[in-house]
């Protein structure tokens, strides 16, 4: 392998130079150019988009998938750039061993055949909920991938020239109040020796000028010379060693002052011209680099997208999941509704109101989980009558529907979001059910669709 040894040393002079550089800084032992505040804030947002879709991505991947060792296998596939295996959910799973255990087990007799239909809808379920993982990575997890692969890599390049343009700028600023304070202390003192080495760093190139004056192939000057050249008035010539890089070194004789102000002028133009060329190319950067981070907000409006398809896939694997459970829940119900009264009862608490939307997707996911359609009452209330139950003299209250509800047989009212109706208990009635009355019809109705007013 060709390696360029003059560029390696080069670039790890410069990384131990921004080094040395950073720490004095964090010491405030060096100036440091501040950014603005807008330019500030910019970044600070920036970074805690990062962090935060760094953990949303993570605990999202845990939803999705609650085991440890098929995510490593997932990530390893998607890095390998090879097609992730189908894997079956924990729903199919559990279907197949039910409908083997019903296969083995008798699938003619009660329990076998309650496996089967419980298989049935497990199975069901399972197929959702692969769907709804397919959709959640597509529509959600891969644009947020997409930014911290992608934009977020993109950034922190940007930044980190950013940061080397500042350091480089900070460093002509300070070799330009060196190169000024050493010319004046020069002019003031009568200093006829230039030290380069306060301004420059080591194995700096001199200008062009002070090359030629400083040439290193050229003898020094006679005294006669040094008087013929300089007549206004001329000194004895005293040496010093001057560095002009790691080999070469050069006994010189001293100039005269009018020479060495000369000198001084040349460093600080070269110092000057740096600072400028120093500062274009920190302004661009900074330019760059602000335009990128105003960027963030056209981020934040597509993964505000993204969080739409994610809650609109999971409102759909929801409702998907709240029908087939109903189904299973009537099938079981009727079949089994003689044998076990009452076995299959819904206890669960509402869901959370209606979205706005009114997609038929959305619409069943909506829906809260009530009560069963069968083995509502007890086994003396299974045979109560509707029309000869009549409301009591006191206790009738006044209660709002919180939500649609479709009755499930003829012994239930239907129900209508937002309207009023006249409601009451019975004695040895469900505590999870009421009688509800609307003009002249009647019918059982779930408490917990209701809002009872006082």
């Amino acid at each position: 392998m060709d390696f360029n040894m003059k560029k390696l040393a080069s670039d790890a002079g410069i990384f131990f130079t921004r080094a040395v550089q950073f720490t004095e800084e964090k010491f405030g032992q060096a100036e440091r150019t501040e950014l603005d505040a807008h330019f500030e804030n910019l970044l600070a947002r920036a970074d805690s988009t990062k962090n935060w879709t760094e953990k949303i991505l993570r605990q999202t991947e845990v939803l999705l998938q609650p085991n440890p060792s098929a995510r490593v296998e997932e990530f390893l596939y998607e890095k390998l750039d090879r097609k992730v295996p189908s894997r079956v959910t924990n729903g199919e799973l559990l279907a197949q061993y039910m409908a083997e255990a019903a296969s083995e087990l008798g699938p003619t007799t009660p329990y076998g055949k309650t496996l089967i239909k419980v298989a049935e809808a497990e199975k069901r379920l399972g197929a959702a909920e692969r769907d709804f993982i397919h959709t959640a990575s597509i529509n959600f997890l891969t644009p947020l991938r997409n930014f911290l692969e992608g934009d977020w890599k993109t950034i922190s390049k940007e930044r980190r020239l950013l940061q080397n343009r500042r350091l480089d700028l900070d460093a002509c600023k300070a070799r330009l109040k060196k190169a000024k304070a050493a010319e004046a202390k020069a002019t003031c003192e009568g200093d006829t020796v230039p030290d380069f080495q306060e301004t420059r760093p080591r194995n700096y190139i001199l200008s062009a000028s002070a090359s030629a004056t400083l040439d290193d192939t050229s003898c020094p000057p006679s005294w006669a010379e040094w008087k013929e050249e300089y007549p206004g008035g001329w000194r004895p010539p005293c040496f010093f060693l001057l560095p002009l890089n790691p080999s070469v070194t050069r006994a010189r004789g001293c100039l005269s002052l009018p020479k060495d102000r000369k000198l001084w002028n040349d460093e600080v133009d070269k110092a000057e011209q740096e600072l400028r060329v120093a500062q274009t190319e920190f302004d661009r950067q900074a330019e760059v680099t602000r335009l990128l981070l105003e960027g963030i907000s056209s981020t934040h409006v597509n993964h505000l997208r993204c969080l739409h398809e994610f809650v609109e896939s999971q409102t759909t694997y929801y409702a998907q999941c709240y029908r087939h459970m109903l189904d299973l829940q009537k099938q079981l119900g009727s079949s089994q509704g003689a044998i076990f009264p009452g076995t299959f009862v819904g206890t669960t608490e509402p869901a959370s109101p209606p979205l706005s939307s009114t997609s038929p997707t959305t619409a069943a996911a909506t829906m809260p989980v009530g009560p069963s359609v069968a083995g509502l009452a007890p086994p003396g209330e299974a045979a109560l009558r509707l029309e000869e139950v009549t409301p009591p003299a006191s206790g009738t209250r006044k209660a709002r529907v919180l939500y649609d509800y479709e009755a499930a047989d003829s012994s239930e009212l239907a129900l209508l979001a937002d309207e009023l109706i006249t409601v009451y208990s019975l004695p040895g009635m469900d505590p999870d059910w009421l009688i509800g009355e609307r003009g002249n019809k009647k019918g059982k109705v779930p408490v917990t669709y209701l809002e009872l007013l006082s």
